[in-house]
């Protein structure tokens, strides 16, 4: 049973980080643009209806990712359901606009993750193992 706990530990560290540092990054570049051009990825019918530029929308979701991620860290189990809830509107978001189905599919898995994570550090803070 210790071996069990001490797996099932360490592999919502391993989640946990990886879900909270990613979307930090993942927000910080929505104001440099170093990975990719993020206005590129809004669907074409979101931005013809925003009051402000493509660029200016991308910088507010980065803000709320950021704090997503930081919320992982600092409160796994409900960073995580949220993480899960945004990866999966993005997915929709990517979906309905028709383009970028192969990221789309890729953060409904990483929803998906997202969101076993939230249910690992449930198990965990319960105390209850395998």
């Amino acid at each position: 049973m210790e071996k069990t706990s001490t797996g099932l530990s360490q592999i919502q560290t391993i989640l946990k980080f990886t879900y909270g540092l990613v979307p930090i990054v993942a927000g910080a570049d929505k104001f440099t643009n170093l990975l990719t051009n993020w206005s590129d990825y809004l669907n074409p019918a979101v931005a013809g209806m925003l009051p402000f530029s493509a660029a200016t929308f991308m910088m507010i979701v980065g803000v709320i990712e950021i704090a997503a991620g930081l919320l992982v860290l600092i409160n796994v189990e409900k960073g995580a359901y949220l993480v899960s809830v945004w990866l999966v509107l993005i997915a929709l978001t990517l979906i309905a606009s028709g383009r970028y189905l192969d990221v789309a599919v890729r953060d409904i898995v990483m929803a998906i993750g997202a969101y076993s994570l939230a249910g690992i550090s449930k198990i965990v803070k319960a105390g209850k193992h395998l």
